[in-house]
């Protein structure tokens, strides 16, 4: 939500507020951070620049595609052109859904996010997902909204109760090394498998990769390198890396071993584990057809979605893939998928799971709850309560949603009574509701401010003895619905001190 967004909802609510509660001040959130971080440290990608022709030969190169990638690619070193690194922050993960580790590797040890232990004894299965984009790094890209028609957290997977690691690479986010652009990285990638396999509610024959863009590409060179993974699922991942932009490119350009050491379709038959390939007509669609000309190698299996892009394809059908993973629990890999319920699973109504939620702790009310990871906690200025809204701007209900919270005192025992009755004369639907054995007033309501912007307005007001603690969770109108289903768990959630 931009600022002068912020700024017309807390005129309504400080409207409302004066209206229904004279005692309660008006609320002004502090200044929001922006979004620079997702771009930064890897997150959203612009996708790769698509191209017709057909593969050039490999005239200029002096190494030998006909034999093992992996010997030729540990053989060879690449001769970076510039170094580049960068030393982003990363944010602490939801406590409790994620940990934030360090992996070895052969440059040292690098960063990553990895599902907590779920505690019970048992062994998991376990994404390591590669977000697209030229950053090697992460942040905290995975807890962001998940459009539903550019969805490239990944959070399908753990949305879905598979486990999943976010591996950042050498040079990203002060790792050490530098950017090495679809090289370096694809060891990087192994040794994220071998700390993955390492852990001990991880389950080593059931450790997947994925990923999307420049992501899907690097998880494709690792399925050609090494078959330790079960299986592995590139979006939109292309033949050769000149076809993605070339202003990202740390080595020697005028050297063409460098491309061909870098470009999965001179190393198809490499491939071992199942491995899928998965893009819509409208995006990197001619390569992944080429790719499927060049190899007859059946472990490789090539899906082109008609009527999407390189982006649409992600929400829907990495929640297809993440329930092949759930059902493939047999000794050897068993997963099939057919075009046919690609397609299908493209028809779907769009939805959005769930954010990732943490628990704050309010010591003054003696109480907790659970709200948006992303959600940011202040004190107002005037002291007159708390404001919590996301630290983004983007404009979907996690992001355009704030809550306020105050507390008022009143002797009066009909005050919740009375203050139910003014909300209704008002026109608020009111519901009197219980939450954790206190007595509590919950009214929803629709409302336009005086610009003519419509609202959706839940107020929350728990009587704690002669306290009364109000939640004041607003909208705009166009998200109420999901906002709603948010709004909801928070209530939910909301548990007093002992």
């Amino acid at each position: 939500m931009n600022k002068k967004l912020r700024r017309r909802v807390l005129v309504l609510f400080a409207a409302v507020m004066l209206t229904f509660m004279g005692a309660c001040g008006s609320q002004k959130p502090a200044e929001d951070g922006g979004n620079d971080g997702v771009q930064n440290s890897g997150g959203k990608d612009g996708g790769a620049e698509a191209d017709s022709g057909q593969k050039e030969s490999l005239a200029g190169s002096a190494i030998d595609t006909s034999g093992s990638f992996a010997e030729a690619h540990d053989a060879f070193t690449t001769t970076l052109a510039r170094e580049e690194n960068d030393d982003y922050s990363i944010p602490d993960p939801p406590e409790g859904l994620f940990d934030l580790v360090s992996y070895s590797s052969k440059v040292g040890d690098l960063a990553a996010y990895v599902s907590s232990d779920p505690g019970d004894g048992e062994k998991h299965p376990m994404m390591i997902w590669v977000v697209g984009g030229w950053g090697n790094g992460i942040d905290d890209f995975p807890w962001c909204y998940p459009e539903w028609d550019n969805d490239q957290t990944g959070s399908a997977f753990w949305q879905e109760g598979i486990l999943t690691m976010y591996p950042s690479f050498r040079g990203g986010c002060g790792n050490p090394g530098n950017y090495e652009a679809l090289f370096g990285e694809v060891d990087d990638i192994v040794s994220a498998y071998e700390y993955a396999a390492s852990l001990p509610y991880v389950d080593p024959e059931r450790i997947y990769l994925g990923g999307h863009s420049t992501g899907g590409t690097r998880a494709l060179l690792a399925s050609e390198y090494t078959d330790k993974f079960r299986a592995v699922f590139c979006f939109g991942a292309v033949d050769e890396i000149k076809y993605h932009n070339n202003t990202q490119f740390t080595f020697d350009l005028d050297n063409e071993d460098e491309y061909v050491m870098r470009s999965p379709i001179y190393w198809l038959d490499n491939i071992k584990s199942p491995t899928f390939l998965i893009e819509g007509r409208d995006g990197n669609s001619a390569n992944l057809e080429r790719m499927m000309e060049a190899s007859d190698n059946d472990s490789l299996h090539g899906y082109v979605i008609e009527g999407a892009d390189h982006f649409s394809t992600l929400a829907p059908l990495t929640r297809v893939v993440a329930g092949k993973i759930l059902e493939d629990t047999g000794a050897e890999p068993a997963i099939s998928i057919t075009q046919e319920e690609l397609d299908e699973a493209m028809k779907q109504e769009p939805y959005v799971p769930a954010p990732a939620m943490t628990m704050r702790h309010l010591d003054e009310l003696g109480l907790s709850f659970s709200c948006p990871y992303l959600w940011e906690l202040s004190e107002n200025e005037d002291g007159s309560g708390l404001s919590i809204y996301s630290r983004y701007e983007e404009e979907n209900p996690w992001d355009m949603s704030a809550l306020y919270i105050t507390v008022y005192s009143s002797d009066d025992p009909s005050e919740l009574q009375n203050f139910g009755g003014n909300m209704e004369a008002q026109g608020f639907e009111i519901n009197e509701i219980s939450i954790g054995g206190h007595d509590a007033i919950d009214a929803a309501a629709a409302s336009r401010g005086d610009d003519g912007t419509a609202y959706y307005q839940r107020y929350v007001s728990v009587q704690n003895g002669t306290d009364y603690i109000d939640f004041n969770f607003i909208t705009f109108e166009d998200y109420a619905e999901e906002a709603d289903v948010l709004f909801q768990k928070v209530i939910d959630s909301i548990v007093f001190d002992s």
